[in-house]
């Protein structure tokens, strides 16, 4: 990709950001992103609090775990318009940003200004807040204890089984907040409320964006999603989203996935990403989501589990990200999506697939191909490639839209969706069913003779490698656990040896396909009988790390290899005034 001009000053920053290892410092929020002091009471008000702990010893090691990549496209065949809208989204995703903040932790600059040391500063930053998302949510700052599983979307005080006897039509709603009144009794407080004023500036820009655009579907989503900011209502918009067809531009932002909520994961963190699609790659991808219904039904288990049938609008895009903000940008940053995630909409039109190539290659090269040198046996490194890790990543997310998305029953009793039914287990075993049935689909259509590039042994062993990279994200993270537990359940399996004097592993291709089978039939069966006991019992007994799989995450550490990237992007960045 050409890089976009930049002044002599802009360079130099970056190069000593570069220098340093350190990511840059955020830019400054959007200034009518304030809080109001009436919100102030509902939302800046609860910071989740301090606890007497220490911080895990030593953790001042794990400051340069990030790699800096400077996150850029080649803008030059765009419009006067399309840039200036570029500038705009980037406005509305500052104040996702702040948003993302204050679910997460509280006000960022109450934490931020506490902190002397600049690396320390930086951590907390690309964490926001003081815990380590890749070290299991372990606090890095004096004075903080582990972090609550209800982040801020719940009140501190509040236990698990006060808020299932709490008898309350839509308490386990995406779009609200959980407070205590003047009486100290549980209350709702929806979004829009709760971050009025934000919102409405988000909404403001995001109309404002919409004028600027060429394209009427995307001009039409924009305003959309405006509404949806100040309604709490998202559906419409979704709808639109998946009407978008031609947009060069594409712009995902709101309160979307639930992982940051460990404690039911019922609530939606807010985030946005920025994206400019590659046509080119994205012609390529256009034809897998005409597999959906035939892959579907050969799904390696019992029909019932399998008779929902997949939306025909889904399809599948790559693009360059140029803006991450809010939950996408915290802790391992997401290279893939699948949304909308509304049952409804899926059951409707399907989804959307955006492999996210730049962020992709810059994990590829950073990380994956490291981790590969020092722990694939050397006759199967050749095996390690980029379109196997594009495929993989692709296929992982289209998988998400495969299975069922409502409980199975026996007609004594209504459906469930999947997520409602596994409550906090559920994010760990979606992300786990997707990266099984991901490989499922990739072996499928190598079958077919539909995928061109490399072999399917590529895949499977670049897939094992990958477990590695996910597994260092730590249990805290959905995808972490559920590669923990895919690595345990494939050991036992024997889908892979470890040679003992090397420390350096093989797949075993007969035995990794059997043990894909059985986990996808595992999975989906607990996902179609909301099963919860098993589901936890699954993640509980496999989703660790052990001692041997530990010293050799602790070699990758000593090796300097980074864990995941940290951006330093934004209008400058860009060339955008």
């Amino acid at each position: 990709m050409k890089t976009p001009i930049k002044t002599v000053q802009i360079v130099a920053t970056l190069l000593a950001l570069i220098f340093v290892c350190a990511c840059s410092p955020r830019d400054k929020q959007a200034e009518n992103a304030e809080q109001t002091e009436t919100e102030a009471r509902i939302v800046e008000s609860e910071t989740v609090p301090a606890a007497k702990k220490q911080p895990v010893e030593n953790a001042d090691d794990r400051f340069d775990i990030y790699a800096p990549v400077i996150l850029n496209a080649d803008l030059s065949d765009l419009s006067d318009n399309q840039r200036q809208m570029i500038g705009l989204l980037i406005d509305a995703s500052k104040i996702m940003d702040h948003l993302f903040w204050l679910q997460s932790y509280g006000p960022a600059e109450e934490l931020l200004s506490s902190i002397e040391d600049s690396r320390k500063r930086e951590f907390a930053k690309i964490n926001y807040g003081p815990w380590d998302r890749l070290n299991n949510n372990e606090p890095f700052i004096k004075g903080y204890g582990p972090k609550p599983l209800g982040a801020n979307f719940y009140p501190a005080d509040m236990t698990k089984a006060e808020f299932e006897a709490w008898k309350q039509p839509g308490k386990d709603g995406l779009y609200s907040l959980v407070r205590r009144n003047t009486e100290g009794k549980l209350e709702l407080v929806p979004y829009s409320q709760a971050y009025k004023d934000q919102l409405t500036r988000a909404a403001e820009i995001l109309r404002e964006a919409g004028g600027l655009a060429k394209d009427e579907e995307f001009a039409n989503y924009l305003r959309l999603r405006a509404d949806a900011l100040v309604s709490d209502d998202f559906r419409p918009s979704d709808m639109a989203w998946m009407d978008m067809k031609n947009n060069a531009i594409d712009v995902v932002i709101g309160p979307i996935e639930n992982y940051e909520d460990q404690l039911f994961a019922y609530r939606t963190a807010y985030e946005s990403y920025v994206l400019l699609k590659d046509k080119e790659w994205s012609e390529k991808l256009a034809k897998f989501a005409a597999f959906l219904p035939e892959l579907q039904k050969g799904l390696p288990v019992a029909e019932k589990y399998k008779s929902e049938t997949p939306g025909t609008d889904s399809d599948l895009n790559a693009y360059d990200v140029l803006y991450y903000a809010g939950h996408s940008n915290a802790g391992s940053k997401t290279i893939a999506i699948n949304l909308p995630n509304d049952e409804e909409v899926q059951l409707a039109k399907g989804t959307r697939r955006l492999q996210l190539k730049n962020a992709m290659r810059a994990k590829f090269d950073k990380i994956l191909v490291p981790i590969s040198d020092l722990l694939i046996a050397d006759d199967q490194r050749k095996h390690i490639t980029f379109p196997a890790f594009f495929a993989n990543t692709m296929f992982h997310e289209v998988a998400h839209g495969l299975g069922i998305k409502k409980t199975v029953t026996d007609g004594d009793s209504e459906p469930q969706n999947v997520r409602q039914a596994l409550k906090e287990s559920s994010s760990a075993l979606e992300e786990g069913k997707a990266d099984i049935l991901g490989l499922y689909m990739v072996t499928e259509l190598h079958g077919k003779g539909e995928l061109e590039d490399g072999e399917l042994m590529d895949n499977y062993v670049t897939f094992l490698a990958s477990i590695f990279r996910s597994v260092r994200f730590g249990a805290a993270s959905a995808h972490g656990k559920a590669n923990m537990m895919r690595f345990n359940f494939f050991k036992e399996q024997g889908a892979f040896t470890r040679d003992a004097e090397t420390g350096e592993y093989s797949v075993d291709f007969d035995k990794m396909q059997d043990a894909m089978t059985k986990l996808s039939n595992l999975i989906l069966t607990i996902q179609g009988d909301g099963d919860y006991a098993k589901a936890k019992q699954l993640l509980d007994s496999k989703g660790v790390v052990g001692a041997e799989l530990q010293a050799d995450l602790d070699r990758l550490s000593e090796a300097d290899i980074p864990v995941d990237v940290t951006f330093i992007q934004g209008r400058e960045v860009l060339g955008l005034k």
